[in-house]
Parts: C-alpha cells; sequence; structure tokens
C-alpha cells in the first residue's frame, strides 16, 4: 500500500518556522552571520520597549535601525560586534549619506538602547563619533491667515482633527487616540492620556469647535 502525503507549506513559511526557534540558554555565543529577519533578536527589542512604554513610532524607528546597523556590517550579529563597529556605522551615515543630526542621534540612541537594555553589554567608555553637521535653520511658520485657508479647504473628519491639532496643541497620533469621554465640553478642556513620555496631560477645547 503507498501513502502519499502531501505537506502544505511554503519555503518562506518552512525559513519563518526555522528563524522563530528559540537557542537554548547552553547554547555558546552566536558568531558568524545573522539575519536580520529573525524574530528572536527583533522580538526582544519590541518586548524590551514596550515594556517601558515607549512609543509606537520610536519602536519601529529603533527596529529599522537595528536591522540597518546589522546589514551594514554583513549580518553579523550585536553580540559579536561593540564600539568599532558602532563608530563605524555612525560614521558612514554622517560622511557617506550625509543624514541630519538629528537623524544620526537617533540611530545612535536606538544602538546604545539594544546593547544595555537588550544585549546587557556595556560598551567600555563614550563613544568616538563623528557627528552629522547640524544645519542652522530658522524655522518656516504659516501664519494665521495661511493656516485657516488650509482649513477651509478641507472637510468632514480631516477638517475636524487640524482645528483640533491647531487650537488644542495635541499631537497627530494623540488626536488619532483621542476619546469621546476625555472631552469636557462643560470646562472646555481635552485629557490627553498617555501622551509622549506617558504622561497625561490637560489642555483647551476651542471654542469654536463647541456647537451651541
Amino acid at each position: 500500500i503507498m501513502l502519499t502525503v502531501t505537506l502544505n507549506y511554503t519555503p518562506e513559511s518552512l525559513a519563518g518556522a526555522i528563524l522563530l526557534r528559540e537557542r537554548r540558554t547552553d547554547d555558546p555565543k552566536p558568531t558568524g552571520a545573522l539575519d536580520p529577519r529573525s524574530p528572536r533578536l527583533l522580538d526582544q527589542v519590541r518586548t524590551a520597549l514596550r515594556l517601558r512604554h515607549y512609543s509606537y513610532r520610536t519602536e519601529e524607528s529603533y527596529v529599522h535601525w537595528i536591522t540597518r546597523y546589522i546589514l551594514f556590517h554583513a549580518k553579523r550579529h550585536p553580540q559579536d560586534m561593540g564600539r568599532p563597529e558602532i563608530e563605524a556605522f555612525l560614521a558612514h551615515l554622517a560622511v557617506q549619506e550625509h543624514v541630519a543630526a538629528s537623524t544620526q542621534n537617533q540611530a545612535l540612541c536606538a544602538l546604545l538602547f539594544l546593547y544595555r537594555e537588550v544585549l546587557e553589554i556595556d560598551l567600555d567608555g563614550p563613544l568616538d563619533i563623528v557627528h552629522a553637521k547640524k544645519p542652522q535653520r530658522l524655522p518656516t511658520v504659516m501664519t494665521k491667515a495661511e493656516t485657516l485657508r488650509v482649513i477651509a479647504g478641507l472637510s468632514g473628519i480631516p477638517q475636524l482633527m487640524v482645528k483640533l491639532l491647531y487650537g488644542s496643541g495635541l499631537r497627530l497620533m494623540e488626536c488619532v487616540r483621542l476619546r469621546v469621554k476625555d472631552v469636557d465640553f462643560e470646562q472646555r478642556e481635552i485629557i490627553v492620556r498617555d501622551g509622549k513620555g506617558m504622561k497625561d496631560r490637560v489642555t483647551m477645547l476651542p471654542a469654536a469647535l463647541v456647537v451651541p
């Protein structure tokens, strides 16, 4: 009797299953190449960020820079690298890619978080970093008339959101996550829950948005 069994898998799902295997605690320290798509390391980073209540955008940014760092060094595991590799990567961003100072600083924060909070590795002293040049520019600010023309060109929910952003000083994600119960029409206040830094605050509700 011949029994034919069809396995329902694809190469991608099989690779994913292999990557999902946890490394045993008694395994030696990993060496050589590392696939940055491996959920083992990046999931540890995400978990550490969420335990410390970092914002979703910060989480995505940190994962992005850690992945770039690994790819830059030919997929070596971060445990096998340290200060020289971090300095080389940051210098590449400043010299070769001409990134802004804030972008380079964001990449630095991501790597410091990886080593200190996830891998628990001490980098032994300050880093010798080639800093990106910080441009000296004046901010461009729209006038009140220009802002009102932009608002007039919108309608519906987008217009209401822009009015809240402009009149209450809300950040974009604070406005998106705003709940009805956090709007106090009597006191004309808006309670922002879990804002930047996981802090609550109170801001004003513009009188123009209160329908009599």
